[in-house]
């Protein structure tokens, strides 16, 4: 179902307070935001330092209402260029990334001082997709961001630029937020734009243009709605923003689309004031990751639990350690999925691997204080999370 309004003379969110409904923000816990290079930068220009320090604050609100947050935020490749006194974006791959790696030291700069002045630290974080299609990699990138969350430390996550190429790249930031709400299981993906929101046409050509409140994520009249361009300044449309709610949507993620030109637009939000367009996942979170560990990941191996262990699992909501693994066949790498089996061989459960098939034989039945002597290293104290196990 699809709700949309007329285009207002006044402000949006008037209509959706008569429509009685509810941003999705209200009850989110972990959030993924996305701000568009017209949101951070002046025209291209360098950065919007006035603008970065209020997308800070508002974070720090945010916080404060106990929500996690990641920002995905654009702007390395303008704040680049007027470093380097370009006028014109470049074509050349080679020289986007010249100006992503300068312009990158002037992003992390700004935000960190931003949020230092709120008490807050930020993290810079830059991905490719190989990051995120390598199942070893995107562990590592899971679990980096997992602990700066539980540090309450902002991780700031840019596409790596400086290192992407046309096979590799994400393309636009959009496509990068949705990957990561995935990665980290959010709730919730908040694309702002220049733009209030979907609507069912241009707004700018066409004036009986109508903002869509809310519709079904993944829905294909959606799609036909947000054709188009998108600005000079980002390489992203509308188009890829639905596309990317779409994408979220995979692991259960609602998204909305807003304008980043409202006043304190992330606090209203979070407040339950439904502003722009909500874009709703059909399938809850825990059930969608379940879909995906359970059916779609192919198993590269079986670790055999004893009664304990498999106790541990099915009524206390636990991870599996290695102390209550007591057998390991095949051979799996870190990241990859394995099969949990009972003392009589049943499949209880599978989940990632956070140590590959030869570090398991060496650490089963040991005590999690004990990986590090043994292995010489300790990448996680679990041998499976209780966030990548389900079970069946």
């Amino acid at each position: 179902m699809i709700r949309s309004i007329q285009k207002p003379e006044r402000e949006l969110r008037t209509h959706h307070a008569e429509s009685g409904m509810e941003s999705i923000l209200k009850q989110s816990r972990r959030i993924v935001i996305k701000v568009g290079s017209s949101l951070v930068t002046n025209q291209g220009q360098g950065l919007d330092h006035a603008a970065l320090a209020r997308w800070a604050e508002q974070i720090a609100r945010l916080k404060q209402m106990g929500k996690d947050v990641v920002l995905v935020s654009s702007g390395a490749i303008a704040e680049g260029m007027q470093r380097l006194n370009w006028k014109k974006r470049p074509h050349a791959l080679h020289e986007l990334q010249a100006a992503a790696a300068v312009g990158q030291m002037g992003l992390v700069q700004a935000y960190e001082s931003c949020f230092r002045s709120h008490e807050m630290h930020a993290a810079q974080v830059l991905l490719t997709h190989e990051d995120l299609s390598d199942r070893k990699r995107y562990l590592n990138a899971r679990s980096t961001l997992i602990t700066l969350l539980s540090l309450n430390v902002i991780p700031v996550i840019n596409e790596n630029d400086t290192v992407a190429t046309d096979e590799i790249r994400f393309g636009d930031n959009d496509t990068l937020a949705a990957l990561v709400t995935n990665l980290i299981e959010a709730d919730v993906l908040v694309i702002l734009t220049d733009q209030g929101g979907l609507f069912t046409a241009d707004p700018r050509k066409d004036v009986q243009a109508r903002l869509v409140e809310e519709a079904r994520a993944g829905d294909p009249a959606i799609e036909a709605m947000a054709g188009g361009a998108g600005s000079d300044i980002g390489r992203g449309g509308m188009l890829t923003k639905v596309t990317a709610a779409k994408r979220a949507a995979r692991s259960g993620a609602h998204t909305v689309i807003a304008s980043g030109h409202e006043v304190d637009v992330l606090i209203r939000l979070a407040r339950g004031e439904a502003i722009g367009t909500q874009l709703l996942a059909e399938t809850m979170t825990l059930a969608a990751r379940k879909q995906w560990l359970a059916d779609h990941l192919q198993i590269r191996g079986n670790v055999t639990l004893d009664e304990g262990a498999v106790k541990a699992l099915a009524t206390g909501g636990k991870s599996l350690l290695s102390i209550g693994v007591t057998n390991v066949s095949g051979n799996f790498g870190r990241g990859e999925v394995v099969g949990c089996l009972d003392p009589h061989g049943n499949e209880i459960a599978r989940g990632l691997a956070n140590y590959n098939a030869a570090e398991t034989r060496r650490i089963l039945r040991r005590a999690s204080n004990e990986i590090e002597t043994i292995l010489g290293y300790v990448g996680e104290p679990e041998f499976i999370h209780r966030d990548n196990l389900v079970l069946l």
